[in-house]
Formats: structure tokens, C-alpha cells, sequence
């Protein structure tokens, strides 16, 4: 049977990257996949994608720095679909900004979607779960939130140190509603983001973007960038019955690059 069968999983950011490679997977493992994203056509064709392979999916948008729509969603979500029983916090944003570069607006733009958002979509969804059955709160951090410092910018780094610290607390104070909280902290992983951060590195230093990404990819122990299937891997994991005792954890996919 399929680790995830008739489960209900909210991913944020589900429309690209990280969260598009963790919502297809899940509904292959048989969850009904409610894909949140700010951006409707590209949510609305990655629900189309996955009914087309036989998944279950829908989309619903939402700007998740919009903190007061967040508790309505996740409950009504559960409402519709009879329960919640798995979220994904992957929406995020950052830009490459250099140390002295980072303005007001820089921190709080990143901290309202990457800390903030994140918290109260994990609030609220840890109100319906601890009235339901339990369920899986899976935080994507990062390893620039254990100091990795070829980061993109130190604002994306505390608030990502921040999803950890969130998360291990979560994780305790939850755990006796059969909530299990994790963070998966990803390295260097070819999204999206990744790819603007390597134009934005590349203009800025007078190279060519093959010559950022090698670079990138020579400063890891195995030699290659993640795949945001790599992620979605570990996501399966954290949230199948294998890892039932696993919780308050921040785990590193990140080819060698960190060790805490």
C-alpha cells in the first residue's frame, strides 16, 4: 500500500521547486494534496498535473504573510476533506543580499513569510490536528539556519535558524497530541530561488551563471546540487509510520556540507 493512503498533506509553496516535487510525490503515495501558493495559474497547473496522473489534488491561494487568512484556511480545509493530517511549511523567499546591503524591508519581507508565516500555519493546523487523530508538521528550513555561510543573505539565514528553534519547541509541546514536528534543512538544491540567486552571483561578480554553478557544486563533499526530489524523499519519510518516533528533529540533505 502506499506510505501516505488517504492522508490530507497542505504543502505550502507547493507551485515550484521544493514543495511542487513534495506535493507530486505525496499524491503518488496516495495523500489528496491541497497545494497552497500565491501564484494561482502555476498552483492551478500543478494540481492539473497530478489529477493527470491519477493523484488527488486542489489548489487554494494564499499570501502567507497574511497571517489573519491562515487559521480560516487550515480549517477549512479540514472541514472539506474530513481532516488534516500532514503540513508542509516550505513557502519561503530570499533574494541574494550582501552583508551590508540588507535593509528593514529586506528582514521583514523574509521573516514575515519564512518565521512568521511559517509559525502560524503551523499553529493552526496543530489546533485541528490535536482534535483530531495527531498528525506531521514538516518545517523546511535550511542548513543557512545552522550557519552555512555561502548563504544568500543573513536575514534568510535567522530566519531559517529560527524554523529550527521553532521547531524542536513545536515538537515538544505537541507531542502529547500525537503531533510529530521535524525540519528537513536543505543545502544547495536547484529550485527556482537557486537559480536567481546564481544570476544574481553572477552579475554581481562578473562571471558566467555555469561558472557560479560549478563552483557551488565543487564546494560539495559528493560533488552535485540536490534535486528538489531528494527533499521530497526525506518528506515521505517524516511523514510515513516509519518515523512514528521521530520528532524534533532538523535534518540535513545537503550532500556532505554540514554536519550539525
Amino acid at each position: 500500500m502506499a506510505k501516505l493512503w488517504a492522508q490530507v498533506a497542505v504543502v505550502t509553496g507547493a507551485a515550484r521547486g521544493i514543495g511542487s516535487a513534495i506535493a507530486r510525490r505525496f499524491a503518488a503515495e496516495g495523500a489528496t494534496v491541497i497545494a497552497v501558493d500565491i501564484d494561482q495559474p502555476a498552483a492551478d497547473e500543478l494540481v492539473a498535473e497530478i489529477r493527470a496522473d491519477g493523484g488527488e489534488a486542489e489548489a487554494r491561494i494564499a499570501d502567507l504573510a497574511q497571517v489573519d487568512a491562515i487559521a480560516p484556511l487550515m480549517a477549512d480545509i479540514a472541514e472539506r476533506h474530513g481532516a488534516l493530517d500532514v503540513l508542509v511549511n516550505n513557502a519561503a523567499v530570499t533574494r541574494a543580499i550582501d552583508f551590508f546591503a540588507v535593509r528593514p524591508e529586506d528582514w521583514d519581507l523574509i521573516h514575515s513569510v519564512n518565521a512568521r508565516g511559517l509559525f502560524f500555519c503551523m499553529q493552526a493546523a496543530a489546533e485541528v490536528m490535536r482534535n483530531g487523530e495527531g498528525g506531521r508538521i514538516i518545517n523546511i528550513a535550511s542548513i543557512a539556519g545552522k550557519g552555512y555561510p555561502a548563504t544568500s543573505n543573513i536575514a534568510y539565514a535567522g530566519s531559517k535558524g529560527a524554523v529550527i528553534a521553532m521547531t524542536r519547541i513545536a515538537a515538544h509541546v505537541l507531542g502529547r497530541y500525537g503531533i510529530n514536528v521535524n525540519a528537513i534543512c536543505p543545502g544547495v538544491t536547484r529550485t527556482d530561488l537557486y537559480y536567481q540567486v546564481v544570476r544574481e552571483r553572477a552579475e554581481a561578480s562578473g562571471r558566467l551563471e555555469s561558472e557560479v554553478i560549478a563552483a557551488l557544486d565543487a564546494s560539495i563533499p559528493v560533488g552535485r546540487s540536490n534535486e528538489p526530489e531528494d527533499i521530497a524523499a526525506l518528506a515521505v519519510f517524516l511523514t510515513s509510520e516509519e518515523a512514528r518516533n521521530v520528532t524534533g528533529q532538523s535534518w540535513n540533505v545537503d550532500g556532505g556540507l554540514t554536519w550539525d
